[in-house]
């Protein structure tokens, strides 16, 4: 929807009139001007040409006219002005014809004689707003496209180009897809850039997280339920089976979900066909599965915790998502990219990185991956009130080196002393911060002069930086 400045009216919606009876053009014209924009046309020839002439937004048109009929006008402006919407104007002898034309894409119609006050205003009120949701619905459903278009696809390394060379082909077949990656690689983005690449982008894309769920409710989740079927059950509600008809079902963490309902899963992968929990009615669907997991799914076969039989009707077309620490050569790019969508986000203008915070990125192994660097240049972009995000800037993890990907930080063993590990800490946190002891402090979570008493405990006052001499200007 626009955005208005305070000093502009809204603009007035704008209607054309169609009647050849000129009193019941002008009595039209006096129930709305006061709210619309309004012309006159008196047959439908002159309507068509005043319609290629200027934009409008509603057409109010008898049906029964001489020479071109109110139903021949309506299809000329289906054609010719798809996104116009058309309010046939009926005789009561008229009805089923007035009926006819909304079957033939007439959005309503009005009896004369019989809309009297304000309703006339309320009826083309309520077309409005129905088109402007379907303008609004439209513009979503195209922003969603762009974005997860495979140009706006981040990332440049071979690993990766592999990666999105593999799902634009996927993306064109109706073929099941199993991505496998670890948390935070991106994986339910890969999913929605095959919806939204497919034959299927206009239908819906449906997510169920299997992690979120209590076991007891992923049944009903998947195949919706009858009314009375279980206690809470109220309503007869649609499982994301049947919301996803003609669309995509993207089945996240699909490990998650326990054997007795990966069997009854099995079966409509295999059949499309389903009942809703309380019913023996079958319903058939046509939808796409994408599903994925961040476990090693035949490591869980060997276990008995998922069925092989599953996996293989899943395993159609499977798609690796690598590590962010395997491929750092993307860092960058997804820095730079996180920071312009949360510049506009923030209504700021930072520039970008400098060298010492772009070291930071690059040395740091990223255990939470993509979803782990995207909360942290979201955090360094509101907090930033420099030209560019520097490494104070950055959260202590970072700084510090910690956590890495499989255990203990380098440095530290059973034994060492929270002493002695608050000293090293200290130490890091003012290399990564230059000997800038004003900044350490920050982001040490501590005052100036606490920073400056440990100093002195551990014998460290005269250090503001690694190799560096001693000096309190650092804190400048």
């Amino acid at each position: 929807m626009n955005t208005l400045r305070n000093d502009e009216e809204p603009k007035m919606k704008k209607l054309l009139i169609v009647d050849d009876d000129e009193y019941s053009r002008s009595s039209f014209v006096s129930q709305l001007e006061d709210a619309y924009e309004t012309e006159e046309a008196e047959n439908g020839d002159e309507a068509l040409t005043k319609l290629a002439e200027a934009d409008f937004d509603v057409v109010l048109s008898d049906i029964r006219m001489p020479g071109m009929s109110g139903i021949e006008l309506l299809d000329k402006i289906t054609e010719r002005h798809p996104d116009i919407r058309v309010l046939m104007i009926s005789a009561l002898d008229q009805v089923d014809t007035a009926v006819e034309a909304m079957r033939k894409g007439a959005c309503d119609y009005l009896v004369k004689g019989e809309v009297v006050g304000d309703e006339l205003g309320l009826r083309v009120d309520r077309v409005l707003e129905v088109q402007e949701l379907k303008r609004e619905n439209t513009r979503l459903k195209t922003e969603l496209g762009e974005r997860f278009s495979f140009g706006n696809m981040v990332g440049k390394t071979k690993v990766m180009d592999e990666v999105f060379e593999l799902v634009e082909t996927v993306a064109k077949s109706r073929s099941t897809v199993l991505i496998n990656g670890e948390s935070g690689t991106g994986k339910e983005l890969i999913a929605r850039a095959i919806h939204y690449n497919s034959p299927r982008a206009d239908q819906p894309f449906i997510k169920l997280n299997c992690a979120a769920l209590p076991q007891d409710l992923i049944e009903s989740e998947l195949f919706g339920h009858e009314k009375g079927s279980f206690t809470g059950a109220v309503k007869q509600t649609k499982g994301r089976f049947e919301l996803a008809d003609g669309g995509t079902l993207l089945l996240d963490e699909i490990s998650e979900i326990e054997p007795p309902l990966q069997a009854k899963l099995l079966r409509v992968l295999q059949e499309r066909e389903f009942e809703r929990i309380g019913s023996g009615a079958t319903i058939t669907v046509d939808v796409r599965i994408v599903a994925t997991t961040n476990r090693n799914l035949r490591e869980e076969i060997d276990k008995g915790n998922f069925r092989e039989d599953l996996f293989y009707r899943l395993n159609v077309i499977p798609i690796q998502m690598p590590p962010l620490r395997d491929r750092k050569g993307d860092i960058v790019q997804l820095a730079e990219h996180f920071l312009q969508k949360y510049n506009t986000e923030n209504e700021k203008e930072i520039g970008g990185f400098n060298e010492k915070a772009i070291e930071i990125l690059m040395a740091y192994d990223w255990p939470g991956n993509v979803r782990e660097l995207e909360n942290y240049i979201e955090r360094g972009v509101v907090i930033c009130q420099e030209p560019q995000i520097r490494e104070n800037h950055l959260p202590l993890d970072i700084l510090t080196g910690a956590p890495r990907t499989g255990g203990v930080d380098e440095g530290v063993s059973v034994g060492t002393t929270v002493r002695e590990m608050e000293k090293r800490l200290i130490l890091k946190t003012l290399e990564a911060s230059d000997g800038n002891r004003t900044n350490a402090a920050d982001l040490l979570g501590i005052s100036s002069r606490t920073l400056r008493n440990k100093l002195h405990e551990y014998g460290m006052a005269g250090i503001y930086r690694k190799g560096g001499p001693a000096s309190e200007a650092a804190d400048a």
